[in-house]
């Protein structure tokens, strides 16, 4: 069973670190382009007036969000990280985005400081590496209550192994399923434990409409895309080490296994297939007066 402890499972235990923001600014890059964008489900971005990115990170996703829809008059990054914020803030000043996107410090499994039915999308990326399967409900709970009537809340996860043909990235892909599930942060310990059952628990916790759109996301050697994904991946698997062995048994010869995956993922017929889901669903306008809320 997993640990219900208020301990600290964000599956990167040195959160602060340069290596961490160096991976999630890769990250974002990553995922945004080959998902066709910022918000390619949605029928009509420009609808967003008021946009909030619940643990957004070094920012990416919503400064690409505010260059691809000017017409969004307010953009909120949240993020736990005081580092994260920083870094976000110096990117907005940057891109002389000041006026539109803002970045504040807080925690995400906390009810954030906003006001009721305050913004029109709440988007979600990966809470995976913070988020526990028992927390869920009332983070859900929390999107709704400062979504106004007929907002959207969104949310993208992956499963946690590739299709790949490197043995080595399998294997591990394998131990962090183990310490997915041990921790709490899947239901079940397979590589979709989260992912197929988001849609259920949007419906359980209130929201209306819930649609779905499956990713499959393809890495090729010698690609710009694939060396991203390179890049990405080795920095994720050396700083996951402690995560992983805090929460499952970890082989004695993890670091061969590392070497391993390189070498194999260098190689010129290298290819990973990851796989994401985003799901969103719509806050009905009865939510207010079922939540006791005014």
């Amino acid at each position: 069973m997993p640990n219900r402890d208020n301990s600290n499972t964000y599956t990167v235990q040195d959160r602060f670190s340069r290596e961490n923001l160096e991976r999630l600014l890769i990250h974002d890059r990553m995922f945004t382009s080959a998902m066709g964008g910022v918000l390619p489900e949605q029928p009509d971005p420009t609808r967003f007036q008021h946009v909030l990115d619940i643990g957004c990170g070094p920012g990416g996703w919503l400064i690409e969000a505010a260059k691809a829809y000017p017409n969004q008059s307010l953009l909120v990054g949240v993020d736990i990280n005081e580092k994260m914020i920083a870094y976000a803030h110096a990117q907005t000043q940057a891109s002389q985005l000041g006026d539109r996107v803002a970045f504040h410090q807080m925690d995400g499994l906390r009810p954030l400081d906003f006001p009721d039915a305050h913004f029109d999308l709440i988007n979600e990326r990966f809470g995976m590496t913070w988020l526990r399967t028992w927390e869920w409900p009332r983070f859900l709970q929390e999107c709704q209550r400062i979504a106004r009537p007929g907002g959207v809340v969104r949310t993208t996860e992956f499963q946690i192994c590739l299709e790949t043909n490197s043995p080595a990235l399998t294997q591990l892909g394998q131990l962090s399923v183990q310490a997915f599930h041990h921790s709490g942060h899947i239901f079940v310990p397979e590589s979709d434990g989260l992912t197929k059952e988001l849609p259920r628990l949007m419906h359980q916790y209130g929201l209306q409409d819930v649609q779905t759109r499956a990713y499959a996301l393809h890495y090729q050697a010698g690609t710009p895309l694939g060396q991203l994904f390179i890049e990405d991946w080795t920095r994720l698997f050396r700083i996951v080490e402690p995560f992983l062995r805090k929460w499952t048994n970890v082989p004695d010869n993890y670091q061969d296994l590392y070497h391993q995956m390189l070498e194999e993922m260098r190689a010129p017929d290298f290819f990973a297939i990851s796989h994401l889901l985003t799901v969103w669903g719509v806050r009905c306008s009865c939510y207010a007066s079922l939540s006791g809320r005014p």
